[in-house]
This record gives C-alpha cells, sequence and structure tokens, in this order.
C-alpha cells in the first residue's frame, strides 16, 4: 500500500478524529476510522491501528474499544472538561458583563473544541447572549492581563480613566489626567472586574472598574501602599463596599423579617451578628458603606429588611424615600 501524503501526521490525524468525531453516544468502526485517515491523506490497516491506539493510551487518552454486535467500535471515553463543567464555564462567559460579545462568542467557540462537535452543538444550544448589556471596551482581557503582570512584577502602573457621556462618547475623567497607582488586588464583584490598588499621592485604597481603564503602561516605580493592603480584608472590604462605591464605612443595624435570613447570609456572609426576636424578625449588625446603592438595596427589599440605626444612616433612607415620592408625585 502506498503511503499518503501526510503519513508522518498519523497520530495526530487520529487524534483529532477522536476528539471531534467520538464520544460516549457516537463512535467509530475500524473502517470509519480508515476512511476519516484516508480524507486526510493518511493510510492505516487494521494492524497498525491497534499499535497506533496503543501509543495514544500510552501517550494519555483514553481510548475504549467495545462491541456493537459483532462489530468492534471504538471511541474517546473521556476528557480533560466533563461536558457539565464546560456548561458551567459557557454560562459563566456569556453571564460576564466585563467581557465584551465578540469576545464572549469568540470564548465560547474555543470550549467546544474541547468536547466532541455532537456535545459542542448542546454547548451551543445554551449560548444566549444576543440583548445582554456587555461591556464595550474590546482591549479588556489585555487591561486584566497587563494589570496582573504588573502586580506579579511589583510595578505601579499608568492609565487614563473614562466616563460615558449621554451621547454614548467615551469621554476622560479629571481632563484627561494620567493616573498612577499601585495595583494590588482584582475583585469580580457585582458582574464588573474591579482593580484595588493604592493611591501614594491620596495616601489610601482606592478601586476602579478594569473595563473604564485605557492606555494601561507598567512603570519602573515599585509598588507602594504594601503595609495598607497586607492587613485588608479583602473580602469584607468588597462586602462593605456595597457595588463598589467609596465611603467610609460604618456599623448599620438592619430589622429583618425572618425570610430575609438568607439575604442577609448571601450579602453579608454566616459570620453576620442576627439576633433572633419573637415577633417573626431578627436584627442583624453589618459593616458597610451606606451609599445610595446600599440604600436603594434596602429599598428594594419591599418592607422586609429596615435600617433603625444609626440616625445619620436612617436620615439618608428618608431623604431618599421623600425625593423618591416627590419625583413621582
Amino acid at each position: 500500500m502506498a503511503k499518503g501524503n501526510n503519513q508522518k501526521l498519523k497520530l495526530l490525524y487520529l487524534t483529532k478524529i477522536f476528539m471531534e468525531k467520538t464520544d460516549e453516544e457516537h463512535r467509530l468502526t475500524l473502517s470509519e476510522i480508515t476512511s476519516r485517515l484516508n480524507a486526510y491523506e493518511v493510510n492505516a490497516d487494521r494492524k497498525t491501528l491497534y499499535l497506533d491506539f496503543d501509543e495514544l493510551r500510552h501517550f494519555g487518552l483514553d481510548i475504549k474499544k467495545e462491541q456493537e454486535g459483532r462489530t468492534a467500535v471504538y471511541y474517546l471515553a473521556s476528557r480533560d472538561f466533563e461536558l457539565a463543567e464546560l456548561k458551567l464555564l459557557v454560562d459563566s462567559v456569556q453571564s460576564a458583563k466585563f467581557i465584551t460579545e465578540k469576545k464572549s462568542r469568540a470564548l465560547i467557540k474555543k470550549l467546544e473544541a474541547l468536547v466532541s462537535e455532537y456535545e459542542a452543538r448542546q454547548l451551543h444550544r445554551n449560548v444566549i447572549i444576543s440583548g445582554r448589556v456587555k461591556t464595550m471596551n474590546e482591549s479588556i482581557l489585555i487591561n486584566v492581563d497587563r494589570i496582573h503582570a504588573a502586580i506579579n512584577n511589583n510595578r505601579q502602573i499608568a492609565f487614563k480613566y473614562f466616563q460615558w457621556t449621554p451621547n454614548k462618547k467615551r469621554e476622560y475623567r479629571h481632563d484627561g489626567k494620567t493616573y498612577v497607582i499601585s495595583p494590588w488586588h482584582m475583585v469580580w464583584d457585582d458582574e464588573n472586574y474591579y482593580l484595588i490598588a493604592y493611591d501614594a499621592e491620596a495616601g489610601i485604597i482606592k478601586h476602579y472598574r478594569v473595563d473604564k481603564m485605557m492606555k494601561i503602561e507598567e512603570l519602573d516605580e515599585k509598588r507602594k501602599g504594601q503595609k495598607k493592603l497586607k492587613e485588608l480584608d479583602i473580602a469584607a472590604y468588597s462586602k462593605r463596599l456595597f457595588g463598589m462605591f467609596s465611603g467610609e464605612p460604618e456599623r448599620v443595624t438592619l430589622e429583618c423579617e425572618d425570610h430575609m435570613a438568607g439575604v442577609i447570609i448571601d450579602r453579608f456572609g454566616k459570620d453576620t451578628m442576627m439576633i433572633r426576636r419573637n415577633n417573626g424578625r431578627f436584627t442583624a449588625s453589618v459593616d458597610v458603606i451606606p451609599s445610595d446603592q446600599f440604600l436603594g438595596w434596602i429599598i428594594g427589599m419591599n418592607g422586609g429588611i429596615k435600617v433603625t440605626g444609626p440616625e445619620t444612616v436612617v436620615g439618608k433612607l428618608k431623604e431618599m424615600l421623600q425625593k423618591q415620592a416627590e419625583m413621582y408625585g
């Protein structure tokens, strides 16, 4: 038998066939495998295929043989990722606001390549991206990579920070000022990526939306603020910020209906101080920055959660409600 033009690539094409064309529900006979190899200009016979399968198994591919009647069939039984795991990753990619719609589709296409073409269809059926609110900053993944590189290299970064205008144009904040900060941590909060950093000029810890950062450059200067960041509890910091709005944290007391226990635990954690009362309610004490975002969250609970202290926060909530009442007559 004359050798095919791609005979040296035989094991690679065999791997491709098993990866793309087989799974537990879809198997191939020796004849079908041979035919597919021929399509790649690779020749094979029964005896050499047995040896090839053994080589691939030795390499780590989980190639199984089963009988369907009197015919032997072969397939790839396991992979690095289970289908359920990939569905989870697909859901995460498509729901992440910080990844653009274009990049979401590209990433999901790559995830589909990790299973057979038949299982990939199941992933494709789960993809619902159109109409989702996604970031419009195509450089988001490059931003994340550059920030992580600066953190690993213990270097400061410089960047521009923008906001959107009513005519949907990007506008640099502070008249195009170049921000220079020391990056320390990346946090994914409320479906957005944030950078937690130290601002040496102001002497405080700040955070920035990564998708609103542009022209990021790694500087030669080493990072500052190590002592402050070492003392920072990132999880507690994120919980206090409530939507990453800045301000001074306060101990706020909440009176909640019993069915709100899960809401409190989900938001503030199981370590939250919660005291049962006799009227189907309980009180909870939380450390939080009482921003408009937090107060709006309280209002959204429709009476299930009530702020009882301190008076300054209660006053801010009353003012917000009064303003809303006046706005809607």
